[in-house]
């Protein structure tokens, strides 16, 4: 197969172009290809696909896009299919491509080749790799998709790679001769075009045109950047450009005038390198080589993986600097972004031998005394030699002096704990060969966006890096004597490196103490801050954090605050909105404040979390910041948040099922999540629920009882459809308990229903029956038919798991006639169904035919898809054991269809592996196979427990 992305995406088997699909889809496989080989994060997935706006569904439609692409890729045009090309893995999907399949490898394939016969001293054949590669481009990164999804910083990341390319082909170019300098001129005429701003580019236009006789055109073309430069950026040509006018022939054109004004500063003219690129400094000022890097820590550990992506911003050592390079280190107070930046300055500073300038910005000082770039500028002046008379008033001609002082030079320059981009620009070079690297509590998206920043967000260790952390501060021997201990440290602190460090001192300073009496101490403790409290507020999480804290808006501190009350891992920004109160759109600015802080993590679009200790400060905060009444306000809030989006999510999946009825309305500022689709009800359901588990116990301990109880019976169906026994377990046990203490009646008996049957899934038919009996005798004290008539087709499912089929039968009569009192019809036509799945386990296929197919019209009538579908599969699986397999696939078609259509995934593998059954009895092996794979995909999506039954039927020859 043949693949491009270099232009238009495209994919071709041989001759013949496929058809990836829609617009979407088609960006899927875009971003699929510019990451070749490599896993690719489900969430970088959706931010790429629909950023800031992503669907709550946006998972599950991404699943269903992996899967169309997936039948694209590995099917062959006779319909066999081939070993898949996009695979799952490290929580995502991962393209695997064929050497030489996709244009963008083999460009950067022959970009490594030029690099290589360069080193050779081979520069012809470096220049004709490298026009080989240019010529793979026809047009920008993906054209064709969405322009709001082509604007992702993935593809423009390609995109530099061009006029990067251009560049050193150049360079190849004019040390191989005319001729080939020739060949390349119309790319550089035309890539020069189109980055108006790039200096080093247009310096190399010049020398091009130069070296092939265009004197007049090379006198324009440098004219018309240095023009742009000094209008549109405020700059000076720098190193390259002046070099390259070095070699305009004189009298071929006027000299380009030059710029009043322009310089260090009164009386001083503008640095300008020597013929050759040696550079000289400003009249009157001596060169001082400076040299201000805080000292390294000793003990730095960890941070293998960051530290080889910040050292991949660098040209190799012996390749001349094009640019400025900035990397902008964030992340949260304690995750260590000093330690990181200073180890790394300290391992490169040999690349940067005219010195390295550093400054602590303060831009989170308690003080409240952030550095001014005046002042930060005067010190590197006064570094640099700057007689205290020659630096000039004013911050702009500060500015230009410091950026004339660096211009040719090559400088290490670490701006450490910066509030914001306005206070560092001023600090930046303007000319190349100096690498700026700046630590930051804030995201610096105007640096990024602006100014080419490379930012690298730093996040907290691995296990693996955090008992190396501890082992290089303790020992090796005493963290190997307990290695259980060591690690419940690691996780009772989180992995994060401040946290680490202060129980590390602690444990250091007291050798006598075992790790295990450490790790219980912070257990005891955990919950506060009190085990993390070190000897001083340097070394207290609480200082640390309050300086992020202090700096925010009122509106966003509240937030912080009252965001602790939330249960689950992550909070959405609807369930945020409950909590507090406030419409969404005046909660989204405070969501991005705090995100900017550090104070919360974006874990996927539209959703955030925090680590652990962040949420305990918070909840000191809150404790000492927030009344009692508007704390339960907020979690009333919260709840009826959750309950009410909950029941609106399960009843918009199945609308004829029984259900509880809620209270009218909800407290004002909590109102329900409004999904305009059955697969946007699924999606919320898939990913709240977490939260949703966790708000079940918190209710509980809150004091709202009712509230936990009517959550955990709400949830009840989609836990038991998702193979979530365990966790149905808990919630119901905990359910029961509020319901008892309230002495709610109906509450009592839904948890007991409910409890009931998930013993009997896992196999406990003595719990199974007693809390079985125990709803029915609860129900019916409240005069609950429908309640009773669920209870009997629990009874009834027991019996036929235990082979009682006749005694499933009279269950089900009980709970017809019950149903038939309260003139529940949908409840009548799933009884229908299940009595003909019944007659099928005794083997009464052709009673079965008839049950199957009443339940069908009923449901029809209903309108209930859910009800049809189901009679419609056991309709097939009535028809596979009267050996009728056509007619068993036409019924499990019609299932597999409504089960897409309502997006019940569990049902919708079932239904998948009696295909695959029937596909097998049927003497279709491959089919059978392909339908299992579809079957495991989703129940492997869901994690439910039957995806190993599956597995074990692959794994079979004969599929049994």
């Amino acid at each position: 197969m043949r693949f491009t992305v270099l232009g238009p995406v495209g994919v071709w088997r041989g001759e013949t172009e496929l058809t990836p699909g829609p617009a979407q889809r088609r960006a899927l496989l875009a971003l699929l290809l510019t990451r070749a080989g490599e896993p690719v994060p489900v969430h970088e997935m959706v931010d790429v696909l629909w950023g800031e706006k992503a669907p709550v569904s946006s998972v599950n439609v991404l699943s269903r896009h992996v899967g169309a692409l997936r039948g694209v890729l590995d099917t062959e045009p006779s319909g066999r299919s081939t070993s898949s090309r996009l695979v799952r893995g490290s929580g995502g999907y991962r393209l695997i491509l064929g050497a030489g399949e996709l244009d963008l490898q083999r460009f950067r394939a022959l970009r490594d080749e030029a690099g290589a016969a360069r080193e050779l001293g081979d520069p012809a054949r470096a220049a004709v790799s490298l026009l080989e590669a240019l010529a793979l481009w026809r047009g920008p990164t993906a054209s064709g998709i969405a322009p709001q999804v082509r604007a992702h910083p993935v593809f423009a990341a390609v995109d530099r790679e061009y006029p990067a390319a251009v560049k050193e082909a150049a360079v190849a170019a004019l040390e191989a001769g005319p001729a080939l300098t020739g060949q390349l001129l119309p790319v550089l005429r035309r890539t020069a075009a189109a980055h108006p701003l790039d200096e080093v580019l247009h310096a190399r236009l010049v020398t091009a045109l130069v070296a092939t006789g265009h004197r007049a055109e090379a006198w324009h073309a440098y004219r018309d950047v240095r023009t742009r430069l000094v209008d549109e950026l405020g700059l000076d040509p720098g190193p390259e450009l002046l070099a390259a006018e070095q070699r305009l022939p004189r009298g071929a054109a006027s000299t380009p005038p030059g710029r009043p004004g322009s310089g260090a500063g009164a009386g001083d003219s503008a640095p300008r390198p020597a013929y050759g690129g040696v550079p000289e400094t400003p009249v009157g000022v001596r060169w001082v080589r400076p040299a201000q890097l805080p000292p390294d820590l000793v003990m730095f550990t960890g941070r293998r993986a960051e530290l080889d992506r910040v050292h991949a911003l660098l040209a190799p050592s012996d390749d001349p600097p094009n640019a400025v390079v900035i990397s902008a280190i964030g992340g949260m107070a304690g995750v260590g972004k000093t330690s990181l930046a200073v180890h790394w300055a300290h391992q490169i500073a040999h690349r940067f031998p005219d010195g390295q300038l550093y400054a602590d910005l303060r831009g989170f000082d308690p003080s409240g005394s952030v550095a001014n770039p005046a002042e930060v500028i005067r010190g590197f002046l006064d570094a640099l030699g700057v007689p205290a008379h020659r630096i000039p008033a004013g911050l702009d001609a500060q500015t230009a002096l410091y950026r004339s002082l660096l211009a040719g030079h090559r400088v290490l320059v670490l701006l450490d704990n910066a509030r914001d981009t306005q206070q560092v620009r001023p600090l930046l070079p303007g000319s190349a060969g100096c690498l700026i690297v700046v630590t930051s509590r804030s995201h610096l998206h105007g640096l990024v966006v602006a100014d080419g920043a490379h930012p690298l967000p730093l996040g907290l260790l691995t296990a693996a890096e955090s008992r190396e952390f501890l082992a290089r501060r303790l020992g090796t021997e005493r963290v190997a004597a307990e290695p259980a201990a060591a690690d419940e440290i690691v996780a009772l602190c989180g992995s994060l490196p401040l946290a680490l460090a202060v129980v590390g001192a602690s444990a250091s300073a007291r050798p006598e103490w075992s790790l295990a009496s450490i790790a219980e101490n912070l257990r005891e403790t955990r919950g506060s801050l009190t085990g993390f409290t070190g000897g001083g507020p340097a070394t207290d999480p609480r200082t640390a954090f309050s300086w992020s804290y202090d700096a925010l808006t009122a509106g966003a501190a509240r937030a912080f605050r009252l965001l602790a009350l939330h249960p689950g891992p992550e909070t959405s920004t609807a369930t945020a909105a409950a909590l507090l109160g406030l419409p969404l759109r005046d909660v989204r600015p405070l969501l991005t404040e705090l995100v900017g802080a550090h104070l919360l993590t974006p874990h996927s679009p539209g959703r955030f979390g925090a680590h652990e200790l962040l949420r305990i400060y918070a909840a000191e905060l809150t404790e000492s910041h927030d009344t009692a009444e508007e704390r339960d306000a907020a979690r009333r809030r919260l709840f009826d948040h959750l309950l009410h989006t909950a029941h609106r999510a399960d009843s918009l999946l199945a609308p004829h099922r029984e259900r509880l009825t809620l209270p009218p309305e909800a407290a004002a500022g909590a109102g329900p999540v409004v999904f305009d689709s059955q697969e946007k009800a699924a999606s919320w359901l898939n990913t709240e629920r977490p939260v949703l588990l966790a708000a079940v116990q918190d209710a509980a301990r809150s004091g709202l009882g009712g509230h936990c109880w009517q959550l955990a019976a709400t949830l009840e169906l989609f836990l038991d459809r998702h193979g979530r026994w365990q966790d149905q377990l808990v919630v119901q046990a905990v359910a029961l308990d509020a319901a008892e203490e309230l002495g709610d009646l109906s509450g009592r008996a839904h948890a007991h229903r409910a409890l009931g049957f998930v013993n009997g899934r896992l196999e406990r038919p003595a719990e199974a029956r007693e809390h079985l009996a125990t709803a029915l005798e609860l129900f019916a004290a409240a005069g609950d038919r429908p309640g009773q008539g669920r209870v009997h087709r629990y009874l009834a499912f027991q019996a036929n798991r235990r082979g009682r089929h006749h005694e499933a039968l009279d269950h089900y009569r009980e709970a017809h006639a019950l149903y038939e009192a309260a003139g529940h019809l949908s409840g009548q036509a799933g009884i229908c169904n299940e009595v003909g799945w019944t007659r099928i386990l005794l083997g009464a296929y052709e009673e079965a035919l008839a049950d199957c197919r009443r339940a069908i019209t009923m449901n029809q009538r209903l309108g209930d898809r859910n009800g049809e579908a189901a009679a419609w599969d056991s309709l097939g699986y009535a028809h596979h054991h009267l050996a009728r397999y056509q007619e068993a696939l036409t019924c499990y078609g019609h299932a597999l269809t409504a089960y897409r259509e309502i997006h019940d995934d569990y049902l919708e593998a079932d239904t998948l592996v009696h295909i695959g059954d029937a596909w097998q009895a049927d003497g279709s092996p491959e089919r059978a196979a392909d339908a299992w794979r579809q079957a495991l995909t989703v129940l492997e999506t869901i994690a439910h427990p039957d995806a190993e039954d599956v597995r074990a039927k692959l794994r079979r020859p004969d599929g049994t």
